[in-house]
């Protein structure tokens, strides 16, 4: 009993000699090319499946100079402002016919040294990149840029990257509007947690908040600001140290959601009554803000408006033809958004 070829070793001359056609013309009806009869692409199609055909990507890429894939780096894809985006340009690329290669770097810069070599190395079209927070160095991304490969940086990006793409949010009017809203809700005693200053969004944020204090006339009382990680665990360490003195806060703007939660839950195992004793901000509008109970004030972030700018952005250099300096190299800032609920 004769076995039946693996799938892998069928190729284009198997189609071709069952259906007595040319190789040429099996090539146009699999690659979907307008000169071939309906009928003719039908049979081709039926064929490959029976046969178990399997078009080699990488052949046609190096054929091509295209491969059809655009890598993209983030810190991790279970946080829930990356994911979102992530599931946003996925879906918008697969309509351009573009194919998504998803790395995660777990903030590690050695981890994103590696999958930037990877990326480049597998021949993607572009590079998604949202880095980690402890990148200041990026001349690892230079191989893409000098190969004039686009780059398109977001959230978390360079300050100044020449050849790269910057998409990110207005940080800065986020955190200005994080603490001038729980200065207007009468908060005077405001701490606020934050992320590693290496990194551009806590620089942003931070500022606002230094902006929105001085505005308003209130001091900062520097034992109350934090920069660190954005776990719940320290949240927590933070929320102890808080309120371990006789002066407590009465405001909290937080940078993310996670560290807002974590707050708030300290606070109802502590006995801290929110929002009267303590008013509490996130930062990122996650779904778990909005059923908590009091459900938690945060600032949006639009993350399928991001994700929908980062293709568009994509789609004129790769598809029409242009280059980073056509479109004007200064980043794209995306707006935000004060989500006012229960706890303030």
């Amino acid at each position: 009993m004769t076995r039946k070829k693996r799938a892998q070793e069928n190729t284009i001359l198997d189609i071709a000699g069952a259906l007595n056609l040319s190789a040429a013309t099996v090539s146009r009806a699999l690659n979907g090319q307008i000169h071939v009869k309906e009928n003719t692409r039908n049979d081709v199609l039926k064929m490959a499946e029976k046969l178990g055909y399997r078009r080699n990507q990488m052949a046609s890429g190096l054929r091509s100079n295209k491969t059809y894939t655009i890598g993209l780096i983030v810190p991790r894809i279970s946080m829930f402002f990356h994911a979102e985006v992530i599931t946003t340009i996925q879906n918008n690329l697969h309509k351009h016919g573009y194919n998504l290669m998803i790395c995660q770097s777990n903030d590690d810069i050695s981890m994103e040294k590696e999958l930037t070599e990877i990326l480049f190395s597998s021949r993607a079209d572009a590079l998604i990149v949202a880095c980690t927070l402890f990148t200041v160095d990026f001349s690892h991304f230079h191989k893409f840029t000098e190969c004039d490969i686009p780059v398109l940086f977001y959230d978390r990006v360079p300050l100044d990257l020449p050849g790269a793409m910057v998409i990110r949010g207005d940080d800065k009017r986020g955190g200005y509007l994080a603490a001038s809203h729980l200065i207007e809700t009468d908060c005077r005693r405001i701490a606020h947690i934050s992320g590693p200053l290496s990194c551009n969004l806590y620089q942003d944020r931070s500022a606002g908040f230094y902006s929105a204090m001085e505005q308003h006339g209130l001091p900062v009382n520097e034992n109350w600001i934090f920069h660190q990680e954005l776990t719940m665990d320290n949240a927590r360490d933070a929320m102890r140290k808080l309120f371990e003195g006789k002066e407590v806060p009465d405001g909290l703007c937080t940078d993310n959601d996670a560290s807002a939660i974590a707050a708030l839950e300290y606070a109802r195992e502590t006995g801290i009554d929110v929002p009267k004793d303590l008013k509490i901000i996130g930062y990122s509008n996650d779904p778990r803000t909005a059923i908590i109970s009091p459900a938690i004030t945060t600032i949006e972030q639009f993350p399928h408006q991001v994700g929908r700018k980062i293709v568009d952005v994509l789609m004129e250099l790769l598809k029409n033809g242009k280059n980073i300096d056509e479109l004007n190299d200064a980043p794209v800032i995306i707006p935000i958004e004060l989500i006012r609920r229960m706890s303030t």
